[in-house]
C-alpha cells in the first residue's frame, strides 16, 4: 500500500518557485549563516547593501529543494554541503564575490560576548594598567583567574591572563570581566561561507583576501615573470626592451671584455703608434670571437629592436 504524499502548501512551493528564480537570474550565489546574527541587523545590512545584492532569508529545507532542482545548472549542488551545516540565508547578486564579501566584511562590527557565546578567538586580558579604582574589581578580576595589584591609586594587571581559548564557550565571570574592561570580541554581520560563480566554488578562506595584499600578490607575480622572461630570452611585450637592453650590453661585452693582445710587427721595427720619443712598442689588437659571431649577435639585437617597433606600431 503506498504511503500518501505529504501535502506542500501553495505559500511553500511559491517559496521555492522565488529562490529557484533567483538563483538562475544572477551571476554569483552566495550562502551565508545567520547564526548569532539578530534579526534587526539582517534587516540593517539588506538596506546598506540593497543596490548590489539580494537577500533572502528563508527554511533550510525549501532551500535544499530549490538547489537539489536546479541540480543541472552551474554546479548548484555543491553548495548544498555549506547549507547543511549552518543557518543559511541565500545571498544573489551580478557583481563578483569577491567584492560582495569585502563589501559585507565592512558592513561587520563589534559587540560584548555573552556568556556561552563561542570565543572567536583567543580572549586574553594583557598586563597593564586600567581605569578601575581600588575596590571590588580585585576581587572580580581574582575570581576570573586575572592577576591584579593596585599602583598609583590604579588597579593595574600584573600578567596576561587567557579568559577563553579559540572555539571554547565564553563564561559568565569572562564575559562580565570582559565588558567592564570595554573589551568587544564578537562580530556581528553576515557570515559568508561559500559562493558560487560559473560553476566554482570559493569557500570563506579564499574569498577573505586582503585587497592591498593581493594587489602586492599580482605586482610581485609580474615582476617574477617578466625576470624569467628575460632570463630564458622569451620575447612579450614587457620583456623585449629589457632583452634589446640586455643583447646590448652582451655585445659589449664580447667586443671589449673578451680580447688579447698579439704583435703584428717584426721587432725593432716601429708601429704608427710609437710617435713618441721614448715609447714603449705597442702591440694591435685582436679579438677572441670571430666575425661569424659578431654578424650572429648583430642579427639577434636586430631581431629584438624589429619585434620592439611592431609592437610600438600595434602589428603584434
Amino acid at each position: 500500500m503506498n504511503k500518501p504524499k505529504a501535502h506542500v502548501s501553495e505559500k511553500k512551493k511559491r517559496e521555492v518557485s522565488y529562490l529557484k528564480e533567483l538563483i538562475q537570474h544572477n551571476k554569483s550565489i552566495l550562502i551565508a549563516d545567520l547564526t548569532n546574527l539578530p534579526a534587526a541587523q539582517i534587516q540593517s545590512i539588506k538596506t546598506k547593501l540593497k543596490k548590489d545584492l539580494k537577500i533572502r532569508v528563508t527554511k533550510k529545507r525549501l532551500l535544499k529543494i530549490a538547489v537539489e532542482e536546479l541540480r543541472q545548472e552551474k554546479n548548484i549542488t555543491s553548495l548544498i554541503p555549506y547549507i547543511d551545516k549552518t543557518m543559511p540565508a541565500l545571498l544573489v547578486t551580478n557583481n563578483d564575490p569577491f567584492s560582495i564579501y569585502t563589501a559585507i566584511k565592512k558592513s561587520k562590527f563589534f559587540v560584548a560576548a555573552k556568556p556561552g557565546q563561542i570565543a572567536p578567538s583567543e580572549l586574553a586580558v594583557e598586563p597593564g594598567p586600567t581605569s578601575f579604582p581600588p575596590g571590588p574589581i580585585i576581587g572580580e578580576l581574582g575570581q576570573a583567574g586575572i592577576i591584579a595589584a593596585v599602583e598609583a591609586g590604579k588597579v593595574v594587571v600584573k600578567k596576561r591572563s587567557v579568559l577563553a581559548k579559540a572555539g571554547e564557550p565564553i563564561s559568565t565571570k569572562a564575559a562580565g570581566i570582559l565588558t567592564k574592561l570595554g573589551v568587544q570580541p564578537i562580530e556581528i554581520g553576515l557570515n559568508v561561507v561559500a559562493a558560487l560563480e560559473e560553476g566554482i566554488v570559493y569557500d570563506k578562506s579564499v574569498l577573505d583576501v586582503d585587497p592591498e595584499t593581493y594587489v602586492k600578490m599580482l605586482l610581485q607575480a609580474h615582476y617574477e615573470a617578466v625576470f624569467l622572461a628575460v632570463d630564458v630570452s622569451y620575447i612579450t611585450g614587457d620583456s623585449v626592451k629589457l632583452l634589446l637592453s640586455k643583447a646590448y650590453r652582451e655585445l659589449l661585452s664580447l667586443s671589449k671584455n673578451l680580447e688579447f693582445e698579439v704583435d703584428t710587427k717584426p721587432e725593432g721595427i716601429k708601429s704608427e703608434s710609437q710617435r713618441v720619443i721614448g715609447e714603449k712598442p705597442k702591440k694591435d689588437v685582436q679579438t677572441a670571437y670571430s666575425e661569424e659571431d659578431a654578424k650572429k649577435a648583430q642579427e639577434v639585437l636586430n631581431r629584438l629592436k624589429e619585434q620592439d617597433i611592431r609592437k610600438k606600431e600595434g602589428k603584434i
